[in-house]
């Protein structure tokens, strides 16, 4: 008798060392890493908002792995996060890369390791496309287009200006100018970042422009500071993504008001990319003229939520799954977040 139980007794032992699950063992939960460009960016922060409302929504199912370098750099750290990634075998990546030509690297390595990989917010380049499954968010081009429609509006008659962008190989937001001098000069230029304006249809980028802020939020608004007082008579800026107010409406504000009188008797204008909360509470005080926004919860949701459709064996997302533009102005800005456009 003892030695059935203790037969029965190794025999689990064994079992279990073998790796074999009891039957009423709980499957392992998937892990889906969702990588921004930069933890330091409040946009992101609403990206990983969204990834870890799907991962609650999934009781158990899978976690949110939400993990990026905290500036961005050069886009190498966040290269390298991702091949840590890859090396842990987590089961998708979705990446926004910050570096697009430098990420090709790492996404190399997750195809060969059969990892499927996602790009949000920022692409790869085309000819990479192969390299991940779809892009999820925001139509770039259009967004830069959407900048481009409110100048118009306030400067019909064209004018001088200057482009405020991000890192020079963030195919995102080259897009994005593109958007915006194809839109000013009406002239479809053949790639990114379009072709510099000018004096095409009236408009021209002023000298020392397009300025690019790697990211860096104190240099973005310094950057706006100095083009401001270097060309008082600039009829406008447009800074493709909301750098010069993600470092703080405190510091904006301190800045911004010097130059308030000249927004509101409409010698300047200023529009800028992205709308969230903060962002738009100045434009009510006067101290921008306008915010196309994106919609980074709902690139975090939808991300989380088609890799888990894959690991279930269902269809892939639409290549591209575009998340919408929220375009927010003085006369809408009590609504434009909640539905206006």
């Amino acid at each position: 008798m003892t030695r059935t139980i203790l037969s029965a007794a190794a025999l689990l032992a064994a079992g279990i060392a073998a790796g074999l699950a009891a039957p009423a063992a709980a499957q392992a939960k998937w892990v889906f890493a969702l990588v921004p460009k930069a933890t330091n960016n409040p946009f992101y922060d609403q990206a990983r908002d969204g990834c870890k409302k799907a991962e609650a929504e999934s009781n158990g199912a899978f976690e949110c792995l939400y993990v990026g370098p905290s500036e961005v750099g050069g886009g190498d750290q966040q290269v390298q996060i991702v091949l840590d990634l890859v090396s842990k075998h987590v089961d998708g990546i979705a990446v926004s890369p910050a570096n697009a030509p430098a990420m090709v690297r790492a996404l190399e390595e997750a195809k060969k390791a059969g990892i499927p990989v996602l790009t949000w917010d920022s692409d790869v380049l085309p000819t990479d496309h192969r390299l991940r499954i779809a892009y999820i968010g925001t139509n770039n081009y259009d967004l830069g287009v959407g900048l481009a429609k409110r100048t118009m509006q306030l400067k019909p008659k064209g004018g001088t200006i200057c482009i405020q962008t991000g890192g020079a190989a963030a195919e995102n937001l080259n897009e994005r100018t593109q958007g915006i001098r194809d839109t000013l000069s009406g002239q479809k230029s053949k790639e990114a970042p379009g072709d510099r304006l000018t004096g095409q249809n009236g408009w021209t980028e002023v000298a020392g422009c397009p300025l690019y802020t790697n990211d860096d939020f104190p240099l973005a608004l310094q950057q706006m500071q100095d083009i401001l007082n270097k060309y008082p008579k600039l009829d406008a800026f447009v800074p493709n993504a909301g750098f010069p107010q993600f470092g703080g409406a405190i510091a904006y504000k301190r800045v911004m008001t010097k130059f308030k009188p000249r927004l509101e008797d409409r010698s300047l204008a200023v529009v800028i990319g992205d709308s969230l909360p903060m962002q738009v509470d100045l434009m009510k005080e006067g101290l921008s003229d306008g915010q196309v926004g994106q919609r980074p919860f709902e690139m975090g949701y939808t991300v989380m939520k088609a890799f888990e459709a894959i690991k279930e064996g269902k269809p892939g997302p639409k290549d591209p799954t575009y998340t919408g533009l929220t375009d927010c102005t003085p006369s809408n800005a009590d609504t434009c977040l909640n539905g206006g456009s």
